[in-house]
């Protein structure tokens, strides 16, 4: 099926441009979404009657996007969440949490603008992409940690707090030793009574 773009779509093409697609790929999510519609010949004498105005209010919309996501730059939103030991998260952070986040943090975005390239299950400051505009996209860093003390260290830091192996071993040791001092001291007890 071929339809015309009213605004550019990632991996397909720009405002304007003509595509063939799969007729379920345009009827399903294309046209409902309002991104392009049918080729027919009227259509076609439409769009290019329309196109002045559709491309000046595409740039608005950019121009607008531009300008938040100027503000945006450099977002931190903290997101608190239960997590074992090693960091693993019981359960895991959605676009709707990262949404609801940066709302609270005073922009206002949807859960569909945040771009996931793979489900966030560990602690620690993640870069998530923010799609503002078909054109204009913004990082933002999640910081996920177990309690707000822990997302300010992380968040100065840089680097997750959680634990690993080589401390579990290092704790280990300290144990091992601090029990060893105390069998000793024990010991040595037992043989200044005697």
């Amino acid at each position: 099926m071929q339809v015309i773009l009213l605004e550019r779509v990632e991996k397909l093409g720009q405002m304007g441009d003509l595509v063939n697609v799969k007729p379920g790929y345009a009827r399903n999510y294309l046209l409902p979404q309002k991104k392009a519609m049918r080729a027919s010949d009227e259509n076609v004498k439409f769009f290019e009657a329309q196109k002045a105005q559709l491309e000046a209010a595409n740039l608005k919309a950019k121009d607008e996007a531009d300008a938040v996501a100027a503000k945006m730059d450099g977002l931190k939103v903290a997101i608190i969440r239960s997590a074992g030991d090693m960091g693993q998260l019981y359960g895991s952070v959605s676009t709707r949490d990262i949404a609801d986040a940066a709302t609270a943090a005073g922009f206002t975005i949807s859960r569909q603008q945040v771009k996931l390239d793979r489900a966030l299950k560990n602690i620690g400051l993640h870069e998530v992409s923010v799609k503002l505009h078909p054109e204009v996209f913004v990082t933002v860093v999640a910081n996920i940690a177990r309690t707000e003390e822990e997302a300010k260290i992380q968040a100065e830091t840089g680097e997750a707090m959680v634990s690993s192996e080589d401390d579990e071993v290092e704790v280990e040791e300290v144990v091992e030793a601090a029990e060893e001092a105390v069998s000793e001291e024990a010991e040595t007890e037992e043989e200044v009574s005697e």
